[in-house]
């Protein structure tokens, strides 16, 4: 099957990575500055801005700006998760990051990854809720407040989320992230 990806150079883009398996984890502290690094690497060589993030323990969303003149965001992705990979494989090995038995030699990530290309200040603000109540609709939390790898606690003090959004039940349009 031929996959068509949209791609809108300057665009503004929403994604879900996943973990191979499913694993959790993406939220051990170790693993967790491994995927800044990876960021970090990554950015520095090709540019481009992340809006919105949440990471929880087998997968992560976000949302990214390309520069204007700039559609790759999957050499960005295909960069950032092999980097991770690699030095993720290396840490475990020394028993530096939390082992998973069993799966020293299988992928870290699923070989694909969603992304949508948003299209509007609505479906920006529909998948920017997505991301943010992502932990509680995974049950890992109450409140979005409460998680701690979310960019949700820097939207609210932009003033775009009060403290307690969140904390009660959200009605998340049923299309969001799975387009």
């Amino acid at each position: 099957m031929q996959y068509r990806r949209s791609r809108q150079a300057g665009g503004s883009y929403f994604f879900t990575l996943v973990t191979h398996s499913r694993r959790k984890i993406l939220t051990d502290n170790d693993a967790l500055e491994l995927l800044r690094a990876s960021f970090r690497r990554v950015k520095a060589k090709r540019p481009f801005l992340v809006d919105a993030m949440v990471v929880l323990p087998d997968h992560l969303h976000c949302i990214w700006t390309l520069p204007p003149d700039d559609h790759d965001f999957s050499t960005r992705w295909r960069l950032i998760k092999s980097r991770f990979s690699r030095y993720y494989r290396e840490r475990r090995s020394s028993g530096r990051v939390h082992a998973v038995s069993g799966i020293e030699c299988q992928p870290v990530w699923q070989n694909r990854y969603w992304e949508h290309l948003l299209r509007d200040e609505e479906d920006y603000r529909r998948h920017l809720d997505y991301i943010h109540y992502n932990p509680v609709k995974h049950g890992y939390t109450k409140s979005p407040v409460d998680w701690s790898w979310s960019s949700f606690r820097r939207y609210v003090l932009k003033g775009v989320y009060t403290e307690d959004w969140g904390s009660s039940a959200i009605n998340l349009p049923q299309d969001v992230g799975r387009e």
